[in-house]
């Protein structure tokens, strides 16, 4: 498309971002003679009223917003049937590129930039939007240094009926999502305070707190597990400061603060300094003492446990890869009765090893959850007999059960977001059908993993 002029007046220049939903260009405005950036919803979701509604709805979000430290709209529009938003453009590189690039950054730098972060997304909160998708790739550098925050596309209104994001659809991304976000439950203004304290940890130390092999698995870790305290991994900080981070990664929703109250104390945090030297603060050292015994011995019997079993990871994730004579797994087609197929150039992306991918079924308006005929389903081959299957899938809800040939191998059952089919005992079959004959209350379902195990 680059060459192309849009609406008769932006001249598309090159492509500077792409996701699943549009496309980023930087573009000439031939009107007012400026450098403009041109959102474009991809074609094939052009006759989807769903993403066309939540590209409207960013267009409408954004320009509610004013802001220094909020990418402004200019512009939106259709053309030729394609929907486009133009943005101000902001020359300079996002927070994940100058991280990527310098590594972890300094108190002053992290504390500049959050209050330039929360002051926008404060703002965005006291006019009833909650941004939902807050993460340093959202965050663009301008040639003097002001963050500003971008990329509402899945914002909502905080007063919308049912709240914010009805219950069972996961929105977001993985490594930097909330719990509740995660579990497909509502979420609101706390939820940005959660996202936000995952970028201030990421600022800090250079990783995120949670990292696994797939959406699923790093989502889960955010429902389950405690982040690991920011004061371990950047020991030089000041106090004030990792408290905040700590409180903003609660699990509780209603133990977070207030944006409002993240910005007051990131104005009240001043690095701890001692004749121009900074002073490294560290917790008490009889903490760890007491935990490492612990922490050794516990690992110490899993490793044990482990070792017995001959497996340590027993649903095929991370280690299994580096286990001789594993079970490879890959889906190669779909299985369409009265269709012309189901979505089959994603297939591989079922057994990609990236959770963040996905094969799906179309999208399907019939009641209670049916597709019109007797189901849908993809076809995976094993290199030898496996002894389970598991399903990881972010549409959560629907109905699946595993067949090879006429026979069911593991009858129907409801599938959560990681689901287990266990493969009967003696089984000499390497060919499967993961058969899903109800959506539940998804429009489309999608299988972003299936291992074997």
């Amino acid at each position: 498309m680059t060459g192309e002029v849009i609406a008769g007046r932006y001249e598309l220049e090159e492509r500077v971002g792409s996701g699943g939903m549009s496309a980023v260009y930087r573009a000439h405005d031939r009107l007012l003679e400026r450098k403009v950036a041109l959102k474009i919803l991809h074609r094939r979701l052009g006759g989807d009223d769903e993403y066309v509604e939540r590209f409207r709805r960013e267009a409408r979000a954004v320009a509610q917003l004013a802001h220094p430290n909020v990418v402004t709209v200019i512009d939106r529009g259709e053309d030729a049937g394609r929907q486009f938003i133009v943005f101000e453009y902001v020359d300079g590189d996002d927070l994940k590129q100058l991280v990527d690039r310098s590594g972890p950054l300094s108190v002053d730098q992290v504390v500049d930039l959050g209050l330039q972060i929360a002051a926008a997304l404060a703002f965005a909160h006291e006019r009833g939007i909650v941004h939902r998708d807050v993460k340093p790739q959202n965050v663009l550098l301008n040639g003097e240094g002001r963050a500003k925050v971008t990329d509402f596309g899945i914002a909502r209104s905080l007063d919308v009926e049912q709240g914010v994001t009805q219950t069972g659809t996961v929105l977001g991304t993985s490594n930097y999502i909330a719990p509740e976000q995660a579990a497909g439950e509502p979420s609101d203004d706390r939820s940005d305070v959660y996202s936000f304290g995952v970028v201030l940890y990421e600022l800090l130390t250079g990783a995120v707190p949670f990292e696994g092999d797939s959406f699923v698995a790093v989502a889960l870790k955010h429902i389950n597990e405690p982040a690991p305290s920011v004061l371990d991994r950047r020991p030089d900080m000041p106090l004030r400061l990792a408290r905040l981070v700590d409180e903003m990664l609660a699990k509780e929703h209603d133990a977070r603060p207030s944006m409002d109250a993240v910005r007051a104390e990131l104005g009240a945090v001043e690095p701890p300094q001692t004749g121009g030297r900074t002073v490294v603060v560290r917790r008490p050292a009889s903490r760890g003492r007491r935990a490492w015994p612990i922490v050794l011995a516990v690992l110490g019997v899993l490793l044990l446990a482990g070792a017995v079993a001959g497996l340590l990871l027993p649903d095929g994730d991370k280690g299994s890869a580096a286990v001789p004579g594993a079970i490879r797994l890959q889906a190669v087609a779909t299985v369409d009765p009265k269709g012309d197929g189901e979505h089959d150039e994603a297939v591989p992306s079922a057994t990609d090893r990236n959770g963040a991918t996905y094969w799906t079924t179309s999208r399907y308006g019939f009641p209670n959850g049916g597709f019109g005929k007797e189901g849908v389903g993809i076809t995976l081959e094993a290199n030898r007999p496996p002894r389970a299957l598991v399903v990881e899938s972010e549409t959560p809800g629907f109905t699946a059960e595993v067949r090879s040939g006429d026979r069911v191998l593991a009858p129907a059952r409801e599938v959560g977001t990681r689901t287990t089919f266990q493969l009967p005992e003696g089984l000499d079959a390497t060919s499967f059908v993961l058969w899903i004959t109800n959506r539940g209350d998804n429009p489309a379902v999608r299988v972003n993993e299936v291992r074997a195990r």
